[in-house]
């Protein structure tokens, strides 16, 4: 049987949603919205299925079963709490909301309502990262010292000025650390481990007409004892990579997009080499370090294939609403302590 997709918001990123479904040969897209109802059906035309003429509409179909919503991140919750108050599973792109509070209304939808939820995190199913996470695990690194994560990314002014959300507090959640460096926060987390506390800096140098920062650093003390840093901007021309930095007393590996640029560590394994070699120099382009459209989706479309594997296995998605909620509490903990030049401190 194949599992029933409906996408909600037919912006950018519903395309990568749309091949990340038509991938998986247990899963069909039935049909789309948006509350702007011209780009749903053009959407639903390129897609070929049902143009939806609102959400409450989408969700008592019951052929759909997982619902995926593309909305702007401050607009997630009402489609989400819409899709699981009829028991749906939800897909939700990064991130999960712009606060913590608002990731904990759908988290405790989906709890009592017995669905799976998901944040979009494709970059954890990617074999660098899940090999790194293993390494971690392993305790390979010995102890840990210090965690870092880059994100020097480029964006135009017309890229902040295509949508009148963009670049808002109310539906983008923050800037460059929200909206871009999220995938990168989330993976510092899932290998470092939680944060105990922040100190961080913020600033608009780039752009016009946006409320949020375009480049901002965090220096964090992890609840491990470790140290790191965080930088993210969209004002570095022509922008580079994305880079994660996992350093121990006993080893140290660089994660560059999907390449491991360094893997050494005190006491290797035959596998080592191997790693090396196979997971190096795999990133073809510049990927969407100046234009967001420019991913890949196959990462969306292992994780869409976690989520069907949840439901049928009755348990939690691997990224599930409580995994997606962390790196949210992390960002605005790093734009309290920018506002108020004070560290915050996390219990």
């Amino acid at each position: 049987m194949a599992f029933g997709f409906g996408i909600i918001g037919c912006g950018m990123i519903s395309r990568f949603h749309q091949r990340a479904i038509a991938d998986i040969g247990e899963a069909e897209l039935i049909g789309c919205t948006d509350e702007v109802l011209p780009a749903a059906q053009a959407f639903a035309d390129e897609a070929g299925c049902h143009c939806y003429q609102s959400i409450d509409e989408m969700v008592a179909d019951d052929r759909i079963q997982i619902v995926t919503i593309c909305t702007p991140s401050g607009a997630h919750l009402e489609p989400a709490l819409a899709a699981i108050e009829h028991k749906k599973h939800v897909i939700i792109e990064k991130p999960l909301e712009i606060n913590p509070s608002r990731c904990d209304e759908i988290i405790q939808a989906a709890d009592s309502q017995g669905v799976v939820v998901s944040t979009v995190f494709q970059s954890r199913f990617h074999a660098s990262s899940c090999e790194l996470k293993q390494a971690v695990d392993e305790g390979r690194f010995g102890r840990l010292t210090l965690g870092d994560a880059y994100v020097k990314w480029h964006r135009s002014q017309e890229y902040y000025d295509q949508g009148a959300w963009r670049g808002t507090w109310k539906l983008d959640g923050g800037g460059a650390f929200m909206n871009q460096a999220i995938h990168s926060v989330d993976l510092l987390l899932w290998l470092m481990g939680p944060v105990a506390e922040i100190r961080a800096q913020m600033a608009t140098l780039a752009h016009e007409r946006i409320e949020v920062e375009d480049v901002a650093i965090a220096s964090l003390r992890f609840q491990s004892g470790a140290l790191g840093s965080m930088e993210a901007t969209t004002a570095s021309y022509p922008g580079m990579f994305k880079r994660v930095e996992i350093h121990g007393t006993e080893g140290s590996a660089v994660l560059e997009e999907e390449d491991i640029k360094v893997w050494d560590f005190a006491n290797p394994t035959e596998r080592d080499e191997q790693i090396r070699e196979e997971l190096a120099n795999r990133t073809e382009t510049a990927g969407a370090v100046a234009d967001p459209a420019a991913m890949g989706h196959h990462g969306h479309t292992l994780q869409f294939g976690d989520v069907i594997a949840a439901i049928k296995e009755g348990r939690a998605a691997q990224i599930d609403g409580a995994e997606g909620r962390r790196s949210v509490e992390v960002i605005c903990g790093i734009y309290e302590s920018a506002q108020s030049g004070k560290p915050v401190v996390f219990g």
